[in-house]
């Protein structure tokens, strides 16, 4: 279990590569939407975005539970106070926390309703508003929402599904080697953090400054036409709803080249991006899960990359 002085290294992660990439984006683009992270339990889902805090000076990962109650989210308004002294006294929740930071839920499928439409609210507006006995307080809350969850135990809410940029689904690694390098790893880590963070400190580094290139590189992506065209074309063809699934594949697509310090958006940037963007926003027939529209989307892509064969 990592400890709040020190969380396992990302850069020591074995595998999951397509779950790191979509962390990632998102510390290079934090107004990208987030990231929704599905599997099984024990494949590195929260030891991943707990690792995050030690690559970017100054982050935190805040955790909200799903047994927080919606004031531990949202804060409190002391009416009593307001009624005595005619001012307001507001006591922040964990949206004030994550401001400007990770907000972390695991199980987020079980989140009660009430807290799921805040997350939306806030999510949204990028700004928390608790009213109480027609008082009213406002806050920033502009943060990067990380949400994990086990498939198993029940869906997300088709409106809170969409506030995710991004989805990624992990399972167990089944290479025996990687397996073998998995449990070696956490075993050294647990018997001398120190020593084991130390051995990674040079990977981490190196990670956090090609982070920040990523964040100065992305203000000087060139968009062309052609690949504006291209986003329209795929959203059309997969008829998902409205106009947020093709934002946000441009989005990723141009945070994809950001992140590997070009200056132009090809097709295998938007094919990447809309693999992590789509899946979880085709429309489903009952009993359809989520793999079958990354299976949809596959399809469409490879047929649609057939077809301009010309493009970069």
């Amino acid at each position: 279990m990592e400890s709040v002085k020190h969380p396992f290294p990302f850069t020591a992660i074995v595998g999951q590569e397509t779950m790191k990439k979509g962390l990632l984006l998102n510390l290079i683009n934090p107004k990208l939407g987030g990231v929704l992270i599905r599997g099984e339990k024990g494949t590195a889902k929260s030891t991943a975005v707990r690792a995050l805090a030690g690559l970017l000076p100054g982050l935190r990962v805040v955790n909200l539970p799903v047994s927080a109650t919606e004031d531990r989210v949202v804060g409190t308004l002391d009416i009593e106070h307001a009624i005595r002294e005619g001012g307001v006294r507001f006591e922040p929740g964990l949206l004030a926390a994550a401001h400007n930071h990770i907000l972390y839920v695991d199980e987020i499928n079980l989140l009660d309703d009430a807290i799921v439409d805040a997350l939306l609210d806030a999510a949204a507006m990028g700004v928390n508003t608790v009213e109480r006995e027609g008082i009213s307080h406002s806050h920033p809350s502009q943060f990067i929402l990380i949400g994990t969850m086990n498939p198993e135990e029940g869906e997300l809410r088709p409106q809170l599904l969409d506030r995710f940029a991004l989805s990624v689904e992990v399972s167990g690694e089944s290479d025996v080697q990687d397996r073998m390098e998995i449990i070696r790893r956490r075993l050294a880590f647990e018997a001398s953090p120190d020593a084991f963070c130390l051995q990674y400190s040079a990977r981490q580094a190196d990670l956090q400054e090609k982070i920040m290139r990523a964040r100065q590189q992305l203000g000087r992506i060139e968009l062309s036409e052609r690949m504006i065209e291209w986003a329209a074309q795929i959203g059309i063809r997969l008829e998902v709803d409205g106009h947020r699934a093709d934002i946000t594949v441009m989005k990723t697509a141009m945070t994809i080249a950001a992140l590997d310090g070009r200056g132009e958006v090809r097709q295998a940037d938007m094919t990447e991006a809309a693999a992590l963007a789509l899946p979880h926003r085709m429309r489903k027939k009952p009993f359809e899960d989520m793999d079958s529209g990354a299976k949809t989307v596959q399809v469409v892509l490879d047929e649609f990359m057939k077809e301009n064969l010309h493009v970069r």
